[in-house]
C-alpha cells in the first residue's frame, strides 16, 4: 500500500508558505521504507532455499546445513542479488533524510554542552547506512575485500549508533513526561539493542565452532543469528515511527524535502 499524501494548495496550513506542497504522514513513510529491506531479505532467503538450496548451503566442511548465510542469500545468486540491491537503494534515500531529522531532534533534546552527541549519532547513522549500501553493491563474490570491510564497518558502527541513541534517551527523556509512543520507542530501542548484541555474539560463536568442528547444522545456526541481527537492526530504526508519529514530510519545488510537526 502506497503512503497517503495530499496536495496542499495556496492558502492552506502550509508551514513553508509555498504555493503547492505534497504532504506525507511520517508514520506511513516509515512503514513503506522499512518494508523494502524486510520483504527483500525474506524473498532472498526463501528463493535461495527453493532454488539454490545445495549451492547456498554448501561450505568447505561439506556437511549438511539448512539455512544460507547472509552473504549467500543476498549476493551470490540472481534474482536475489538484484532484489536486495533494489530494496536497499530505494530505502536508503529516505533513511538519509531521517538521519538529519534525528540530528535536529537530538540537538533540541540535548543541553548545549552535550549537543556533540547529536552530531556523533548522525555521523554514525550515515556511516552505517553507507556501509550497508557498500556491502550490498560489492558482494563477497564480486569484491570480497570491499564487502568484508563494509560488513565489518556496518556491524561495529550500527551497534555504536544504538548505544549513543540509548545514552541520549537516558540523558534527556524522563519516563514520567513521555507520551505512550515515546515510551514504546525508548523501551524497544533497549530491547532490540540487546537482541542485536546477543545475535552477533552467537553468530561469532557458531562461526568459530563451525570452522573448528565442522558439525552439521552449525553453520545454519550462524546464518539464523545473522537473520536476527538484520531484523533487530531494522526494528531499531523502525522505532523512528514512534519518535516522529505526529510528523509530516513536505515536498515542494521551491524548498525541496523537509519535515514539520515534530
Amino acid at each position: 500500500m502506497l503512503p497517503q499524501y495530499e496536495l496542499i494548495g495556496s492558502g492552506a496550513s502550509d508551514p513553508t508558505g509555498a504555493r503547492s506542497v505534497i504532504r506525507i504522514r511520517f508514520g506511513r513513510l516509515a512503514v513503506i521504507t522499512v518494508m523494502f529491506p524486510v520483504l527483500g531479505f525474506l524473498f532472498c532467503v526463501v528463493w535461495s532455499l527453493l532454488y539454490n538450496f545445495d549451492q547456498a548451503n554448501s561450505t568447505h566442511c561439506m556437511v549438511y546445513n539448512f539455512l544460507p548465510s547472509l552473504s549467500a542469500a543476498i549476493g551470490n545468486y540472481q534474482p536475489q542479488r538484484f532484489v536486495w540491491q533494489f530494496s536497499v537503494l530505494v530505502h536508503a534515500l529516505p533513511r538519509y533524510a531521517i538521519a538529519f531529522l534525528y540530528k535536529n531532534f537530538h540537538v533540541g533534546l540535548l543541553r548545549k554542552r552535550r549537543k556533540e552527541l547529536a552530531y556523533v549519532a548522525c555521523i554514525l547513522n550515515i556511516t552505517e547506512l553507507s556501509s550497508l549500501v557498500g556491502l550490498t553493491m560489492w558482494t563477497s563474490v564480486s569484491n570480497y575485500e570491499v564487502h568484508k570491510f563494509c560488513f565489518s564497518t556496518f556491524v561495529i558502527v550500527s551497534m555504536l549508533y544504538m548505544v549513543v541513541l540509548i545514552v541520549i534517551n537516558r540523558a534527556t527523556r524522563e519516563r514520567d513526561i513521555l507520551t505512550t509512543s515515546e515510551r514504546k520507542s525508548v523501551k524497544f530501542k533497549k530491547r532490540l539493542f540487546v537482541a542485536n548484541l546477543c545475535s552477533i555474539l552467537l553468530a561469532v560463536y557458531f562461526f568459530v565452532r563451525h570452522n573448528t568442528y565442522c558439525e552439521p547444522g552449525v553453520y545454519s545456526l550462524f546464518a539464523l543469528s545473522e537473520y536476527v541481527f538484520v531484523y533487530s537492526n531494522i526494528g531499531f530504526h523502525m522505532t523512528a515511527y514512534w519518535d516522529f508519529i505526529n510528523a509530516n514530510l513536505y515536498f515542494d519545488w521551491r524548498n525541496g524535502i523537509h519535515f514539520s510537526g515534530i
